[in-house]
């Protein structure tokens, strides 16, 4: 077996005991720690990504226990690419942390970021449902703590808000499991899928109970609407660089649609057939619609970009409601822009808040506003969805799959309304807290700031060198947009051809 596999799993399992047990009250070396496991990480998945480019499905057995009996993680391209892409988001993140402060202005900010980034990397690696599960509520339990650092009202309001709503999903997720196990009598995800197309279809009543149980579970996750209104509040109400690393979070919904339901409840299984689109793709719309309305009415930059994530999930789970190869592959690449962009975004936004507070509303210019105001420019246009960015790509790609589909006219319509409306809500915040700042308001400095964090940084270089390196990202991915689009359709084309995620997982042997 290839022991790498479950390498970015076990590092911050081990790391996070050992900072809270050992070092815990010695800031510096949980830097130290944090920053050269973060490294090492991504060392490891870009090792990862690369054994998958072969095609290769290589599987990791806990115990050596076989499957569907123990334990299982699987790597493949899409698995390979969302460990990677959350190793890359975590860097710059602990970095801005160290250089903004944060990491200091609470208990146990390292221990929490690294079991935060366990759950993400195991949920992304696990072959088992059941686990799937596990390794959601170990990212769920850290982001709790993550919510509440540095504590303050409105954070401790928003974080009970989102423990209460996301135990309500949990419990969702375990009736949906516990349905799934009573029908097929396993959890592995492919057993499951061999079980569930041997199934006769008088005897799949209960199983597309489980199926749609599944999915509303994820739409949480992913905060598809209706289903969305814990985010606003709490990610605007977060320390925005938490907010920043939970940009990848909602792309663990979108995951778990596209895992599950190209895998297990696949396009040829007739039981599910059509049912992720009937649902998810009108829900995605609205969700665009509904994040696109938010950006424009918000009067708090945290919020602004908490409306622009669930705008931005909107479009990328457009993408994967077609379900067909080609709008998967628009998915993957949109996805990873997706994440970039919001996550450069709430770290900006956290910039801005530190210096003048969260209203949008003229103030007296901030320090070091011109460097701010062009990296808010260029993370507008990202969002939006204008050229020349990725985001521009990314969306082209999604009309482009869009067009042989029934509902074009629609889909193209919200798209390129919600991007005109976007611009227009980026624009107008943009042109308030930089431009009209030159002009004095003196009754707007007291105006909501009564519990905003404005401790100074500690090291205002470290946390601009972290933001770059995100809009890097985002430069990175538009200048090599032709071969990740084409990674990106390798990958579609294996998940929508399972036999050998099957075969590799129930005959232990490297496809």
């Amino acid at each position: 077996m290839n022991h790498l596999i479950i390498a970015p799993v076990v590092l911050p399992a081990i790391l996070a005991p050992f900072i809270i047990m050992v070092i815990r009250h010695h800031l510096d070396l949980q830097r130290v720690f944090s920053v050269a496991a973060t490294v090492l990480l991504l060392g490891i998945s870009f090792a990862l990504m690369g054994q998958t480019l072969g095609g290769e499905i290589q599987t990791y057995e806990l115990g050596d226990w076989p499957a569907p009996f123990g334990i299982v993680l699987v790597l493949d391209r899409l698995s390979a690419l969302m460990v990677l892409l959350t190793s890359v988001l975590a860097l710059p993140i602990v970095l801005y942390a160290i250089g903004s402060g944060w990491d200091a202005r609470g208990k146990h900010f390292h221990a929490l970021f690294h079991f935060q980034l366990m759950g993400v990397i195991g949920a992304f690696l696990t072959g088992d449902a059941f686990n799937l599960f596990v390794f959601f509520e170990v990212l769920l339990i850290a982001s709790y703590g993550l919510m509440t650092h540095a504590g303050g009202t409105r954070r401790l309001r928003a974080g009970v808000q989102y423990v209460v709503y996301n135990l309500l999903g949990s419990t969702l997720f375990l009736f949906a499991l516990g349905t799934l196990y009573a029908v097929t009598g396993t959890l592995n995800m492919a057993d499951l899928a061999v079980r569930v197309a041997e199934m006769p279809p008088d005897d799949t009543a209960l199983l597309r109970v489980g199926a749609v149980l599944l999915l509303l579970v994820f739409a949480v996750k992913a905060a598809l609407l209706p289903l969305h209104f814990w985010l606003p509040l709490s990610y605007a109400n977060a320390p925005l660089p938490i907010a920043a690393l939970f940009a990848i979070m909602t792309k663990v919904g979108a995951y778990s649609i596209l895992r599950m339901y190209t895998l297990v409840f696949g396009p040829e299984v007739a039981v599910t057939q059509g049912l992720v689109g009937e649902w998810l793709l009108p829900a995605a719309m609205l969700t665009l619609a509904a994040g696109a309305i938010g950006i424009l009415g918000s009067r708090d930059i945290g919020r602004l970009v908490a409306f622009a994530a669930i705008s931005s999930m909107g479009t990328l789970l457009i993408a994967v409601g077609l379900f067909t190869p080609e709008s998967t592959t628009a998915a993957l690449y949109y996805m990873v822009h997706s994440t970039f962009a919001t996550a450069l975004m709430f770290l900006v936004a956290d910039m801005v808040m530190e210096r003048r507070g969260p209203d949008i509303v003229p103030r007296t210019p901030m320090p070091q506003a011109g460097i701010i105001a062009s990296l808010f420019f260029v993370g507008a246009i990202a969002l939006a969805g204008m050229p020349p960015l990725s985001g521009f790509i990314g969306k082209l790609l999604v009309l482009q799959v869009s067009w042989p589909a029934p509902e074009r006219v629609a889909i193209w319509a919200i798209i390129l309304i919600g991007s005109f409306v976007t611009i227009v809500g980026l624009a107008r915040a943009g042109s308030l807290i930089f431009w009209k700042s030159h002009a004095v308001v003196p009754q707007a400095e007291d105006d909501g700031q009564a519990e905003i964090d404005t401790a100074p940084e500690p090291s205002p270089g470290l946390s601009f060198a972290a933001t770059f390196a995100l809009l890097t990202g985002l430069i990175a991915l538009t200048i090599f947009a032709g071969p990740a689009t084409e990674f990106a359709g390798e990958t579609a084309e294996q998940l929508f051809n399972p036999d050998r995620y099957i075969d590799a997982v129930l005959k232990g042997a490297e496809q």
